[in-house]
């Protein structure tokens, strides 16, 4: 067996993608749930972002039998205290939606002013083993601050409101492989890389 596969315990098809990407070049390639639509919800319950990764990946293992990787991310604004942080994908209730989050997050931060808008994306992800054992987690970050209207059509989520300063453009206007390069998602998958290589043995033994 020469290529290592590993199941991306989420049915996001962009995280799939964006994460796809990044792995390439190291012959390891990304399965999600999309093969499992058999696959039960892991409930997320945790009070951070590790923890609900580190559950996700150790529930999603046990029931496919198969190395797990999966990563629990969202958006923290500052002059929201913290919100929507783990509950970015829902902020806007029940039926929510991208479009309806953003909608919400615009109206919460209206006459806030430049200087106040500061916000960051987390990334905390984790890997389980077959047995449901984690043998690696970590976190990393991506800061900027929240426009005030939305730009750009790439990516997804909050993206198009998420400006990264030192670019003077919002992850929805940056290209995917700048992207995959400076996000929250890609840093963390980088050191997921390291680990993994670290691991190939087993893995491939599986």
């Amino acid at each position: 067996m020469s290529k290592a596969t590993i199941l991306l315990g989420s049915g996001n098809r962009n995280k799939g993608i964006e994460m796809g990407r990044v792995l390439a070049p190291t012959g390891i390639e990304i399965v999600t749930l999309a093969a499992y639509p058999d696959a039960p919800d892991v409930v997320e319950d945790g009070t951070t972002f590790a923890e609900n990764a580190a559950k996700k990946a150790r529930g999603y293992a046990l029931f496919s039998k198969r190395w797990t990787v999966a990563e629990d991310s969202g958006l923290s604004v500052d002059a929201l205290g913290g919100a929507p942080g783990i509950y970015s994908s829902r902020f806007s209730g029940v039926n929510h939606s991208d479009q309806k989050n953003n909608a919400l997050l615009l109206e919460k931060m209206e006459g806030v002013p430049i200087e106040k808008r500061t916000a960051h994306y987390t990334c905390s992800m984790a890997l389980s083993d077959p047995a449901g054992n984690i043998r690696f987690a970590c976190e990393e970050y991506c800061g900027g601050r929240i426009l005030f209207e939305q730009c750009g059509e790439n990516g997804f989520g909050y993206d198009p409101l998420f400006e990264v300063i030192e670019y003077h453009q919002s992850f929805g206007e940056l290209s995917p492989l700048l992207k995959s390069t400076i996000s929250h998602r890609a840093r963390a998958t980088r050191r997921f890389i390291a680990a993994v290589r670290a691991l190939l043995g087993e893995i491939l033994s599986e």
